[in-house]
């Protein structure tokens, strides 16, 4: 548990650690009453200070973890940040299952409840759209123009319906008609014509991609329907016809589309994306910590929070295959931590990578270290399933889906595995909205949720500056997510956010 008393000029993280996070920025020959210590530099706020002396080649250790080595001799006061810290491979025990314990759910009498739309197929949605889908980047511009001719005034029509969406990207074409990347694109659109937030989709094509429509509705078994129709340019005459054609079938959807209505669904039919961008120091102090307890009270009120971002709890893995609830749940996600590994590498890159220059910035030395935050959102209960970008989760539970670090792709991939609603910290500032998921964001620090405050829905940063408890926070963020799924706006949707953010995760040569 951090040391958060409002009234110190810095953080700690565990007893064990030789570093500790300032409050705001210190100057040379401030004391730090509470560690002993004389600051020796310039500190900024987020950034890490050294409260013993740390010799070459010895471990920085925070939240009681290796975040990184001295590459120099580090005295007591000084700074330490990547002028100062390396990263390079050590060991790490996975030791599977040792940690999971019994989760200690909620009698069925206390469960929560929101609500939600019941579908046909049995699932619960949080948002009532219609969606046009693209299967190639040519024909995104009909998508976008069909989603337009539904202006305002159609869809004042229809108040149950939240609008239509088009959902654009920039691949399907100049593809492997197999492999990694073909399979990637095609559980995302397929997850995406199932979502329980559509009420009806609309799939759009060129005609002569490789990504074929009905390849697509044969490998996955989607039929068509009143609630799921298909067309392609070149069958439809061109660019103005698909629009005319298209827009009518949007218009012929609408009316049973506002037929659904809202009713009292249980929190366990709730499928909660958890994620992270922009981030600083505070993201594994506050929001993320406090997302975490929020996904606890998630998974025993029977609901499903997923963790995604491959590359941003690299070096935290250890951690969650301790909870996994067997071995072979755990290998599943050490098999994609090294796929990573070898994806990197013949890319020319490495696992072993520093944060972003704003992640820096805000205090993040290594990736060691945004990992070791960063996985703090998945909370504390078992780890239950693991699945590939875009699979569909069966497993009910704290689960991991693999995917890139870039948000709007990882977040594309959780929505598309049946994630119905989105939790987004940040301490930069992101500005990120998800149709058809709404996305609150979290806020890891006052002065940017001030800032920023059109944006940012809760602000996480009270747990520093207030003395609230991640405990309350996290009940807090839980009690947000129960309203936002029951219809409750959230910033990001007050603020028509959502259109441009489809990006499903790119892999393979474009030929």
């Amino acid at each position: 548990m951090a040391d958060a008393d409002p009234v110190r000029l810095t953080i700690r993280l565990n007893a064990a650690d030789n570093v500790v996070t300032a409050r705001a920025e210190l100057l040379p020959g401030t004391e730090i009453a509470s560690e002993g210590v004389t600051v020796a530099q310039p500190i900024p706020s987020g950034h890490k200070v050294a409260t013993r002396a740390i010799a070459k080649g010895e471990p920085i250790r925070k939240y009681d973890q290796i975040i990184g080595f001295a590459v120099e001799d580090i005295a007591v006061g000084e700074h330490v940040h990547v002028h100062n810290v390396e990263m390079h491979d050590f060991e790490r025990d996975y030791a599977f299952g040792v940690d999971a314990k019994p989760t200690a759910y909620f009698n069925d009498s206390d469960r929560a409840t929101f609500q939600g739309f019941r579908r046909a197929s049995g699932r619960i949605g949080t948002r009532n759209y219609i969606g046009v889908l693209t299967s190639v980047n040519c024909s995104a511009t009909a998508a976008k123009y069909i989603a337009e001719a539904i202006t305002p005034d159609v869809l004042a029509k229809y108040p149950n319906v939240d609008g239509v969406v088009a959902l654009t990207h920039s691949t399907g074409c100049g593809m492997a008609g197999d492999g990694e990347g073909y399979a990637n694109l095609q559980r995302v659109l397929w997850g995406m014509a199932r979502h329980p937030n559509f009420a009806g989709v609309l799939m759009v094509g060129l005609g002569c991609e490789v990504n074929q429509i009905d390849f697509l509705l044969e490998a996955y078994g989607i039929k068509r329907g009143e609630g799921f129709q298909t067309m392609n340019i070149q069958d439809a005459g061109g660019l103005r016809k698909t629009v005319e054609w298209g827009s009518g079938i949007i218009r012929d959807m609408l009316p049973e589309a506002d037929k659904a209505e809202r009713s009292a669904c249980p929190a366990s039919e709730l499928t909660l994306a958890l994620q992270c961008g922009g981030s600083d120091a505070y993201s594994g102090i506050t929001a993320n910590p406090a997302l975490g307890e929020a996904a606890n009270l998630l998974v025993r009120h029977g609901g499903t929070a997923v963790l995604a971002e491959t590359p941003e709890i690299y070096g935290a893995e250890h951690l969650l295959t301790r909870r996994a609830v067997s071995q072979e749940v755990g290998e599943k996600l050490i098999e994609r931590i090294k796929w990573w590994e070898d994806y990197t590498a013949r890319n020319g890159g490495e696992m072993n990578n520093n944060p972003s220059p704003g992640n820096k910035r805000g205090g993040l030395t290594t990736i060691l270290e945004k990992s070791l935050g960063a996985a703090a959102k998945g909370g504390t209960t078992n780890l239950t399933g693991v699945y590939k970008y875009g699979e569909p989760i069966t497993a009910k539970g704290f689960v991991f889906m693999d995917s890139p670090g870039y948000d709007p792709a990882s977040i594309t991939g959780e929505v598309a595995s049946g994630s119905n609603i989105v939790c987004f910290t940040t301490g930069r500032g992101s500005v990120y909205g998800c149709k058809p998921a709404p996305s609150l964001k979290l806020a890891t620090n006052s002065t940017m949720y001030n800032r920023m405050s059109d944006d940012m829905d809760i602000n996480c940063g009270a747990i520093v500056d207030e003395g609230v408890s991640v405990e309350e926070m996290g009940q807090r963020i839980f009690d947000r997510l129960l309203e936002v799924a029951s219809g409750s706006q959230t910033k990001s949707e007050a603020q028509g956010m959502g259109d441009n953010e489809f990006i499903p995760w790119q892999i393979g040569a474009v030929m």
